[in-house]
């Protein structure tokens, strides 16, 4: 099987390098001194590493098994593009799919969130969609280095109408030789929304706060708070054509529960750092689709506006260093 992995970070490297561990021919897209270290050294995937992800250590492919470029024409028509970036960095990935894709290509998007897929579809046709999700905690810890935190090291994904496909059994069976778990739900919108409910509730309360869920879950107004957000992205939901179970929040509640104490959301902490962040895609996505479908969103639209403001501030300080330092390095060449 001949995968390309756009996105090589967290996401993309675990799951990119599962597969190349297992044979398969992996080409990853990455660029600057991540590419150089894939070129040289491979990859290194530091963390638990068992399929269940409680195996302690982790799992290596040498520089000789895989193979790195900047360049997506250099690779060629695949079977399969897992693209791994987040989703703000989406309008840069997508031009880089094109020369990886013919009649028949997968893409398999993983961002979260639920607007993704319609995104990537604008750009490869929406037959070459596969829309799915990953259930993992990764980042990249350094050049040609990804650091597993845990979880299940999971990939659910489905065909865009959840029909059976030759190629996505033919994909599932090649991440379960590969030691990962692949989940073929019967609807793959669900299980999109689903996660939905969790990580745009509990990632944009836990911006605002600025707390881990521990003290977001144990205090009754702010848990009040997440259920509310959770039941408005429920409702939006169903206005959008995915009816969720009825209990959705009480289960996705108890989730909560169960994430450690001191646990946060990666947009709690890209917002904490001034990082570009996913807001737009979970916050935001919430309040536009509620807006567009006719649902009310009070408590997301308040966190989002919250955000958003945080989120300007962050950017225009980005923006300021980076033109001192186009001055500094302008001064320097004089």
């Amino acid at each position: 099987m001949k995968v390309a992995v756009v996105g090589a970070g967290g996401i993309g490297g675990y799951f990119g390098g599962r597969l190349a561990a297992a044979g398969h021919d992996v080409r990853f897209v990455a660029r600057g001194r991540h590419l150089e270290a894939l070129r040289r050294d491979g990859l290194t995937v530091d963390g638990p590493a068992g399929p269940g992800g409680d195996a302690p250590g982790g799992f290596s492919v040498p520089a000789s098994a895989l193979r790195a470029t900047d360049d997506p024409a250099a690779i060629g028509p695949v079977d399969f593009v897992l693209l791994g970036v987040k989703t703000w960095q989406l309008p840069a990935a997508l031009p880089l799919l094109k020369p990886l894709v013919e009649d028949g290509t997968g893409v398999l998007t993983t961002q979260n969130g639920v607007e993704a897929p319609a995104e990537v579809a604008e750009a490869v046709g929406r037959d070459a969609v596969l829309p799915g999700s990953a259930k993992i905690i990764t980042y990249l810890s350094g050049p040609g280095r990804i650091h597993h935190v845990g979880g299940l090291g999971s990939l659910t994904f489905g065909e865009w109408d959840d029909r059976p496909s030759a190629r996505v059994e033919a994909l599932r069976g090649a991440l379960d030789e590969a030691g990962v778990t692949a989940v073929v739900p019967k609807d793959i919108w669900a299980e999109l929304w689903s996660k939905f409910v969790f990580v745009a509730a509990a990632g944009g309360l836990g911006a605002v706060t600025d707390a881990p869920f521990g003290a977001v879950r144990s205090r009754p107004g702010t848990r009040r708070l997440l259920a509310d957000a959770m039941t408005e992205i429920q409702r939006v939901a169903r206005a959008a054509g995915t009816v969720l179970p009825d209990d959705i929040v009480t289960t996705t509640l108890d989730f909560v529960d169960r994430q450690p104490a001191e646990g946060t959301t990666s947009l709690q902490r890209d917002l904490a750092a001034g990082l570009p962040s996913e807001l737009e895609a979970w916050t935001g996505a919430v309040v536009r689709l509620g807006g567009s479908h006719g649902v009310p969103t009070p408590v997301n639209g308040f966190l989002y506006q919250v955000l958003g403001l945080r989120e300007a501030r962050a950017a225009e300080q980005r923006a300021a260093e980076q033109r001192a330092a186009e001055r500094r390095t302008e001064g320097n060449a004089a």
